[in-house]
């Protein structure tokens, strides 16, 4: 890793573990703003750290920053395609931005590689769910279906 030099003004000390650390610490905490900022400059200065970028893509998507989560899952993603948790990330994230049908892609993805995982199932059904809805799937639920009298 990549020890800080003094022409790195406004670098947090340390060397990049450290940011990745400290980063993953503030994520961890609930900070995944300030954790943010750390773990973009640890990913900038070691862009083939599949660790450092899965941790940012987390902080970006704890933030609210969907956009940037987003594009972080699908550079992991692309990267290893057989990556569950970039599939799953990238599933989770495409629905917070309300585009259910990348979700469901990535998220049948997710669970057809990790069954396993209770979580990537329950947020699959859930965007399924979503999109029957949307598709007009349950437009008799609540409804009384007794003729008017």
């Amino acid at each position: 890793m990549k020890e800080r030099t003094h022409s790195d003004e406004g670098a947090p000390a340390g060397d990049v573990y450290d940011w990745f650390r400290r980063g993953s610490e503030l994520l961890e905490s609930g900070h995944p703003g300030a954790a943010e900022q750390l773990l973009t400059r640890a990913a900038a200065a070691e862009p083939g750290s599949t660790a450092i970028r899965e941790a940012l893509a987390r902080a970006q998507f704890d933030a609210g920053a969907y956009p940037a989560a987003l594009e972080s899952f699908r550079e992991l993603a692309g990267a290893d395609p057989a990556n569950d948790y970039a599939q799953f990330g990238w599933g989770l994230t495409a629905a917070r931005i309300r585009d259910f049908e990348e979700s469901a892609v990535h998220l049948a993805l997710a669970v057809a590689m990790r069954p396993d995982l209770a979580h990537y199932r329950a947020a699959l059904k859930q965007t399924r769910a979503t999109l029957k809805a949307r598709a007009g799937g349950f437009d008799n639920v609540g409804q009384d279906e007794r003729p008017d009298e």
